[in-house]
């Protein structure tokens, strides 16, 4: 029985057009922070590295070239102190949202399975449930399941730093979500294309564990898989440059499906993505750029009298009011100033008092939005 896609929800930000169009009637124009979308230019060294490899006549692999699976692993080697990793533990994806909704369906899951994501999470990690038939459930606690559901489930999502609220997950809290894992039989797959971009300590000090962290592994990658992409660090969204990593068994299941499907990275995309993990100037210089984004931002929000929660990696700021007014309540009142951001019920009803604001607009918009802000 295939999905039915008469079941598939409104998509999100469908329902923010009338936000939008209210926002874009203010006198100085519509400033768009409800996408965390890149808006500045892709960085020269991965713009000249997909030129060079333009000349690209023949099929690229679906596992990758060996530059590229070799540069992802001294990535996590270098920039997330993971160990263990090896090429063949790695397949690069169409962007991150690809194997985010696919990943259930490539996995084998289907009807009376139950993949485990965040409570307040990305909507497609619930998607990806429902389009291979499996249930979605959403969790705050793992020890929290119903027994009959935690003998069900088989995937479980972790995302952190998250979206939207910018939790990060410590290497006690990785340890003890590998530990239930592995007890239940299930595998556990990480979201972590913010980790580039912490903004509290621990954190910025000591960059943020990935789930494939030997401190978190035990050393042993079975049943872990974890998502990365160069959208968010390399300003390259428009290259969907990501890749899934962890357990070679895993990888190997995913790569034989995905060559049935004939789902490969373009070879010229594959060189621009050797040339940016070469590169960790441009990360660390957009990162300064983000930064200074957030101080101007966070500063205007809170002299408007409204409160950043969580917020401490990634690229939003996730808001509420002080009396805690219902999410689209403020989504109204903020796009009366031309500003539209994202009501934090598309991330599940416990968003319902929070909205995210994107620090992904121009130095010119975040300065106009603070001004806007002003009391």
């Amino acid at each position: 029985m295939g999905f039915d896609l008469g079941a598939l929800p409104v998509f999100p930000w469908d329902l923010l057009e009338p936000y939008k169009a209210q926002a874009a009637a203010h006198p100085g124009g519509l400033i768009d922070l409800s996408v965390g979308t890149p808006v500045d230019p892709t960085p020269p060294v991965l713009q000249q590295a997909l030129v060079a490899a333009a000349d690209s006549p023949g099929y690229p692999a679906t596992i990758g070239s060996p530059a590229l699976r070799g540069a992802i692993v001294h990535h996590y080697e270098q920039a997330r102190g993971v160990t263990g990793l090896t090429p063949d533990g790695v397949l690069p994806t169409l962007g991150s949202k690809e194997m985010v909704a696919l990943l259930p369906s490539l996995l084998g899951l289907g009807p009376g399975d139950v993949v485990v994501h965040p409570h307040i999470a990305y909507p497609t990690y619930d998607l990806g449930a429902r389009l291979a038939g499996a249930t979605p459930w959403p969790c705050a606690h793992l020890d929290g399941l119903p027994p009959d559901v935690a003998a069900r489930v088989k995937l479980v999502w972790v995302n952190s730093p998250a979206n939207p609220h910018g939790a990060v997950l410590g290497v006690d809290e990785l340890t003890a979500v590998v530990a239930w894992a592995r007890q239940h039989g299930a595998v556990v797959a990480a979201d972590e294309c913010y980790a580039a971009l912490p903004w509290a300590e621990p954190w910025v000090t000591q960059g943020v564990p990935s789930l494939l962290d030997p401190r978190a592994t035990g050393g042993d990658l079975a049943g872990l898989l974890a998502l990365y992409s160069l959208s968010k660090q390399s300003n390259a969204a428009g290259y969907r440059a990501a890749w899934v990593a962890g357990d070679p068994a895993l990888i190997k299941r995913l790569a034989a499906v995905r060559k049935h499907m004939g789902m490969m990275m373009p070879g010229p995309v594959q060189a621009a993505a050797v040339a940016a993990l070469a590169d960790g100037a441009h990360v660390a210089a957009q990162r300064q750029l983000y930064g200074r984004r957030r101080r101007v931002l966070a500063a205007a929000l809170t002299e408007a009298g409204l409160a950043i929660e969580g917020s401490q990696a990634g690229l939003y700021l996730w808001v509420t009011t002080a009396d805690r007014q219902d999410a689209w309540a403020t989504v109204a009142a903020l796009a009366d100033l031309g500003i539209l951001v994202a009501p934090g019920t598309f991330y599940g009803e416990a968003g319902a008092q929070h909205v995210r604001i994107a620090l992904t607009g121009s130095d010119q918009q975040i300065a106009e939005a603070a001004a806007r802000l002003a009391p």
